[in-house]
């Protein structure tokens, strides 16, 4: 099997952690966590939770971290499981090394998304979200390769894990294993520094949740983000694997 590059883009509060541990898992896989970060907080300045300590284990150079992104898999390994987050992109970025790798977009209802990240963090912004910037980039990619990128619904893996991971592994080529079903609990060595601070569910589980749906309802000083955040969803949801 030829190497496998895959860029899963996803935004906050998904379950894009436990779908690196799914991957992961895998005998043939190397994982990389949030590779961007470091860039994003030390150009922004954006007073996230531990900000010193991700900028110091991180590398805050775009270039450098998308030439080894885009280089041989680490570890002897034929796939590369690389998760980002799509607020990470921030204008100006040259995302064109994007084009060497197969790119798939994890999303999630920002109902959901918003209710479960307020608990963490105050939002005032769509772009924090990373609505916006999966649009940006999946419209990017498609128009220069022709071919829409890979889309994937969190509530649909959730729902029937095995069949979804079935039908992304078939659409990147990659044999499907059980093994993506099923992880030990517990920290890894590849978790971003990070981890101490968003991953306690996560370290806890030992597969994909079941989905459950919120009831509750958005607080009213997140409406508008809410409205933007929804067009963006909706037009990515529309295009997803099912």
């Amino acid at each position: 099997m030829n190497a496998v590059k895959i860029a899963m883009w996803s935004g906050p509060r998904n379950i894009s952690t436990a779908l690196m541990r799914s991957f992961e898992n895998r005998n043939d896989t190397f994982v990389s966590d949030e590779p961007f970060y470091a860039h994003f907080l030390k150009q922004t300045g954006v007073d996230h939770p531990m900000r010193d300590e991700v900028i110091k284990s991180g590398n805050p150079n775009w270039t450098t971290v998308s030439d080894y992104l885009t280089n041989t898999i680490p570890d002897g390994k034929s796939v590369w499981y690389q998760k980002h987050m799509a607020q990470h992109n921030l204008p100006g970025v040259d995302l064109e090394w994007a084009e060497k790798v197969f790119n798939c977009f994890l999303i999630r209802d920002p109902k959901e998304v918003i209710l479960s990240y307020t608990k963490k963090y105050a939002i005032s912004s769509v772009y924090q979200l990373g609505f916006p910037q999966q649009f940006d980039l999946f419209t990017q990619l498609r128009e220069k390769g022709g071919v829409a990128p890979i889309i994937l619904d969190s509530t649909d893996i959730l729902t029937n894990p095995e069949s979804m991971l079935k039908k992304l592994c078939r659409t990147l080529g990659i044999p499907f294993t059980n093994k993506m079903l099923k992880w030990p609990k517990g920290r890894r060595k590849s978790d971003g520094v990070w981890g101490k601070h968003w991953y306690n569910a996560v370290e806890q589980s030992t597969s994909f949740q079941a989905y459950q749906k919120k009831c509750e309802k958005i607080p009213i000083e997140y409406t508008a983000i809410y409205e933007e955040s929804i067009e963006f969803y909706l037009q990515l949801y529309n295009q997803r694997i099912q």
